[in-house]
């Protein structure tokens, strides 16, 4: 029997409350496709500096890389805000990527038919709508140097070199050369000199996928064609600010953040994570949406270990979980015929893999 070995980053906030239910479910389709789940947890965000004083410990760095997967749930809240922004558990994040070299962030945007109405964009404008968005993740302005501040001003560079360009490009025309074949370029080409070498270099890199269409965009009419017509996009490809923000809103298409997930992805490893926040509003309520988290495990079985039968399985249970009524309160104003917990969302998901 197969085992695969697991690398658990819980975090802050509601992160312990949505992992618990992905391991629930792996561990559900694990014992139904014949393989097999071991996990090591490694510490990261708040709970991280509040133990060990670091945000990212470099056992978690370890751990991480000599796994075959990572699994990652969220870091953040207020009782952190006020640290030094080295000590802050968005640094350590920013630093775990880099650490890790997962350069490319894949951000799939799907609308469930059971949520339709859940976006508040018509039914006609957002039926059917499926966007990868690929972002690039370890370059752009949140790496850039120099960078600094002092009581008059704030200063970030945004940079990208041409070798970073091409591999995010390249992750790009491979997804959509298994998907409908077509790359939308998002870019400020005629603003910043940075995205006009990034739009030159895609340019290149399309050569060798003849069998994919290219298209350029600037990033403002991206924003707004995504909720013009979000269905004209198939592969959307960004830097690291952009997609930061076109990603979050294409998320809302689909009617909640709660819903999707992530997979950041280099040579070495991946790491599967919602793309949701730590919300520590509603943390040790048993009342967050695990779905998200739930579709990241899903992500990482077909991505990094390839058990895609396994990874159809999981989709399938979340689509089952959906039209048949059952919601957590994010969503329960939507055809709701169970509003659930956390734990009772995924626990329904593993029974439906188990049977």
């Amino acid at each position: 029997m197969k085992n695969y070995k697991i690398t658990l980053i819980k975090g802050d906030g509601i992160g312990p409350e949505i992992i618990d239910e992905a391991v629930k479910v792996l561990d559900a389709v694990a014992s139904s496709s014949g393989f097999h789940f071991s996990y090591d947890e490694a510490l990261m965000g708040g709970i991280a500096y509040d133990i060990t004083g670091d945000p990212l410990p470099q056992e978690t760095i370890t751990k991480s890389l000599n796994s075959d997967a990572v699994l990652f749930g969220s870091i953040g809240g207020p009782q952190w805000d006020d640290l030094p922004r080295e000590k802050r558990p968005e640094s350590g994040l920013l630093r775990f990527r880099k650490e890790l070299g997962v350069y490319a962030n894949l951000r799939p945007a799907v609308v469930y038919d059971e949520l339709i109405n859940a976006s508040s964009l018509k039914p006609e404008i957002i039926k059917g709508v499926d966007i990868m968005v690929v972002r690039e993740l370890i370059g752009g302005i949140y790496f850039g140097e120099p960078k600094g501040r002092d009581e008059n001003k704030g200063w970030n560079t945004m940079v990208y070199s041409r070798e970073e360009i091409v591999r995010i490009a390249h992750q790009a025309f491979r997804i959509a050369q298994k998907r409908e074949k077509r790359v939308c370029s998002i870019d400020k080409a005629n603003v910043l000199d940075v995205s006009q070498l990034w739009r030159d270099t895609v340019i290149e890199v399309a050569k060798e996928y003849p069998d994919v269409e290219l298209t350029h965009m600037y990033v403002d009419n991206a924003a707004m064609q995504l909720v013009l017509n979000p269905k004209q996009f198939d592969v959307m490809l960004t830097g690291n600010i952009f997609g930061d923000i076109l990603s979050d809103e294409a998320s809302m298409l689909c009617g909640s953040i709660g819903l999707l997930p992530s997979a950041s992805v280099g040579e070495k490893i991946g790491v599967y994570e919602p793309i949701h926040g730590s919300a520590p509003d509603i943390a040790g309520q048993g009342i967050a949406n695990p779905i998200a988290t739930i579709a990241s495990a899903s992500m990482m079985l077909r991505y990094a270990l390839g058990e895609v039968e396994a990874a159809d399985k999981v989709d399938n249970s979340i689509k089952k979980v959906l039209s048949e009524g059952y919601r957590t309160g994010d969503l329960a104003q939507f055809d709701a015929k169970e509003v659930c917990s956390t734990s009772e969302i995924g626990s329904i998901i593993a029974n439906y893999l188990e049977r």
